[in-house]
């Protein structure tokens, strides 16, 4: 495998930076990215071929499950950290929250005998207890994948609630400056779906989806 990744450096030092030098020297000025994406860290879900956004256009946070724990809590500092230098220093307007299809956190939050033996995922979806909470208390219908998609879903308003707990958000909200978006991508069908609080569904995204509530 690690071959196959020092060649796609050389493709890309060979080929792709070298007909895109002139975007790769202006980042070289600094960073003024549009949207902070948070999201999983799942190989599955790969930024560049999703949004088609260039180098300098989005600020990412990754982790497993695309959890944002609400401010000021301990195992959140690194995240915390990320959000507030997004929204203070580099102005973002946006921040969407994507979760994704079968996603290995909401199953190990569920099925807690499926993380067994790994102590430090056990400890970080300990963050993810309210989404747990509520899957189990308003979905108990479902079983299988649905389960797992609603959490998915439930997940994602979480973190959207947990973002406006941060200062920096709270107060670039207040100022109309920043606008928040729940996303789901498919990625077996390419196809993403994005929270509409007009109707407090996840709707196919549309050219230009509505905040989500902000």
């Amino acid at each position: 495998m690690i071959e196959k990744l020092v060649e796609g450096v050389h493709h890309f030092q060979s080929d792709v930076f070298a007909s895109n030098k002139a975007l790769f020297e202006r980042l070289g000025d600094g960073q003024s990215p549009d949207a902070l994406f948070v999201t999983c860290s799942d190989s599955r879900v790969s930024l560049g071929m999703l949004t088609q956004a260039n180098p300098g256009e989005l600020f990412v946070l990754r982790n497993a499950g695309n959890l944002i724990p609400a401010y000021g809590v301990p195992s959140g500092e690194g995240a915390a950290a990320t959000i507030e230098y997004a929204v203070a220093a580099l102005k973002v307007s946006a921040i969407i929250v994507c979760g994704h299809t079968q996603c290995g956190a909401m199953t190990g939050l569920l099925e807690p005998e499926k993380v067994a033996g790994m102590p430090a995922v056990i400890r970080w979806l300990e963050g993810a207890e309210t989404t747990k909470r509520i899957v189990q208390e308003n979905y108990k219908h479902l079983e299988g994948d649905a389960l797992i998609s609603a959490a998915v879903e439930e997940n994602v308003l979480v973190q959207l609630e947990n973002l406006r707990t941060h200062p920096s958000v709270a107060a670039a909200l207040g100022r109309k400056e920043l606008h928040l978006y729940g996303w789901v991508y498919a990625f077996q069908t390419g196809k993403v779906a994005a929270y509409d609080p007009e109707t407090a569904q996840f709707e196919p995204l549309k050219q230009a989806p509505p905040p989500s509530g902000a």
